[in-house]
């Protein structure tokens, strides 16, 4: 394929379809063939790093790069590495007893319940089931959905997502962090309690049930920490819940109609809640792979604009069938997105004079197991976070063509939104906000994970509205990825890609990037959002930190 960052040169669909063997993106590295054995070792499990690391206190060298130009390793190498921690395990049923009823759901078709923690034996036995609503603590919207009561020892039924009906409470159809999994599964560590059973509907989630298989199938990494964690995690399927909550005499509906409402209690229903099962615990490690093009303006040299994307995925399918296609790409999420950033870094290093701030390139791992990357990054940035400009996130190229529109995910949370709506009118194209609010895309890629730590953060797309095709196509096709190839082996590299439409994104990234390294002023958010102030916390303590101070944490 031939159709790289070259300025005023419109893509077109003949240049940027995969030529056959090439397997190239926009003006990226050459992808690996279908289904290469080496694509599960991106799945942390994999344990390709130490293929991958240098000899001990050596760096990774090019020897055909010339000094000073283009990109260089940070330190010692290219490579961040962190330790992870994984637990494979899973409860084969789930048993719900009220008095001599009884009801067992069954692993993977009804309920998936996996180890919260790194315990090598997980049991409930007879634990009280309490219906907590979304599971909610937000003092910003009056609004908690435990209202005091104890719920140490007991197992949470939550709701996905958060209250959207009623548009002046949260943000309405569009979704916060509290609507998020990872925020729920958290809340129920800090009340105590032994487990935690989220209410899965396609609605509420934004994919359907097989996301979750595939997703909570298999070994769960995290960082080694002393937080505390929930026992049991686990998601239940509508279906299964329903029939639960007749177990108890409730209703389901009933039970959501209450919890939309802040005067909602949590609701005992009566259940015990019994399991056991053994897991394996693996402890290894990952990395996060970095690159840097030093600014050229000595006084902003020091400060970075960051473009990160993550290089995980899931691995291999541990229940596939003798003969079935078990290997979990990635082509599309994320090794496009990947390859979208190289495609940026040859862009960059190919400029005759850098810009005046620094150029961080990010591969991050582990972003399928909860932005584990990004949160290692975020936490151990090589510079201050308050030096850092920017994070433009990249997570996946649009392979469908050219679009009309620019789907911005956060559009009115930074001051970036002017510069990039006059970028992307110079491409013939209108900037739209997320145009599916309720999935919350926001809080579900690594951009996450730098905007918590105050970092502003751009995450754009390519739109819906496809040039040359009908109205609702780009929807369509959309949803028909989500049903058949997201988070599935079927996530690979096709003929029928069409990159036209990823060249010109990844032109938006570049020229975003390019502008932002280039002002006199860091980017901010808007005053008011929800991570404004953890900016002001880093810039003030760039203020107090003494001359010359590098500090471990980034901070």
């Amino acid at each position: 394929m031939d159709c790289a960052l070259q300025p005023g040169a419109e893509p077109s669909h003949a240049d940027c379809r995969p030529r056959p063997g090439a397997r190239r993106l926009a003006g990226g590295p050459d992808l690996p063939p279908r289904r290469a054995d080496h694509h599960r070792r991106r799945h942390p499990r994999a344990r390709a790093l130490p293929r991958l690391r240098p000899p001990r206190g050596q760096g990774t060298r090019n020897p055909r790069r010339r000094p000073g130009r283009g990109v260089h390793r940070l330190g010692q190498g290219f490579l961040q590495p962190f330790d992870i921690v994984g637990v494979d395990g899973h409860a084969a049923s789930v048993q719900f007893a009220r008095g001599p009823e009884s009801l067992v759901l069954r692993h993977p078709d009804e309920i998936i319940a996996v180890a919260g923690d790194d315990a090598p034996h997980t049991g409930l036995a007879g634990a009280e089931l309490v219906f907590v609503g979304y599971a909610i603590r937000a003092p910003e919207y009056a609004w908690d959905d435990f209202k005091g009561q104890d719920v140490r020892g007991k197992v949470l039924l939550i709701l996905n997502s958060d209250p959207e009906d009623d548009p002046t409470l949260f943000a309405g159809r569009t979704r916060l962090w509290y609507g998020r999994w990872d925020y729920k599964f958290q809340m129920a560590a800090k009340v105590g309690a032994a487990g935690a059973l989220i209410l899965h509907t396609p609605h509420s989630a934004g994919y359907p049930w097989q996301v979750v298989r595939t997703s909570w199938t298999g070994p769960q990494f995290s960082v080694p920490t002393t937080d505390a964690r929930v026992p049991v995690r686990g998601w239940i399927t509508e279906e299964a819940c329903r029939k639960l909550l007749a177990l108890s005499g409730k209703n389901l509906d009933d039970l959501v109609r209450a919890a939309n409402r802040r005067d909602f209690h949590p609701v005992s229903l009566g259940i015990g809640v019994s399991t056991a099962f053994d897991s394996r615990i693996e402890r290894t490690h990952t990395a996060n792979v970095l690159a840097v093009l030093p600014g050229s303006d000595p006084r902003l040299a020091g400060e970075t604009v960051l473009y990160t994307a993550h290089h995980d995925h899931l691995g291999i399918r541990a229940d596939a069938a003798p003969g079935e296609d078990a290997i979990y790409n990635g082509a599309e999420d994320n090794a496009s997105g990947v390859a979208l950033m190289l495609a940026v870094a040859r862009a960059y290093a190919a400029l005759p004079t850098p810009p005046r701030r620094s150029i961080l390139f990010a591969a991050v791992a582990a972003e399928e197991q909860g932005l584990l990357g990004s949160e290692y990054l975020a936490s151990h940035a090589p510079v201050p976070l308050g030096r850092i400009a920017v994070d433009i996130n990249i997570d996946g190229a649009n392979v469908f063509g050219r679009t009309r529109d620019v789907t911005v995910i956060g559009l009115g949370k930074t001051d970036l939104d002017p510069t990039l709506r006059a970028l992307a009118r110079g491409q013939g194209r209108v900037l739209r906000g997320d145009q599916l609010p309720d999935r919350g895309y926001f809080y579900r890629s690594d951009q996450f994970s730098f905007a918590r730590a105050g970092v502003p953060a751009s995450y754009f797309e390519s739109g819906l509205d496809y040039r040359g095709r009908p109205a609702g196509w780009g929807r369509e096709r959309r949803e028909a990825w989500e049903e058949t190839r997201y988070h599935q082996p079927s996530d690979e590299l096709t003929p029928d890609w069409d990159l036209s439409g990823a060249v010109e994104d990844a032109r938006l990234q570049f020229a975003l990037g390019y502008s932002v390294a280039q002002a006199s002023t860091l980017p901010a958010w808007i005053p008011g959002d929800e991570f404004e102030a953890a900016r002001k916390r880093s810039l003030e303590a760039l203020r107090q930190r003494p001359p010359g101070a590098t500090p471990a944490s980034g901070r």
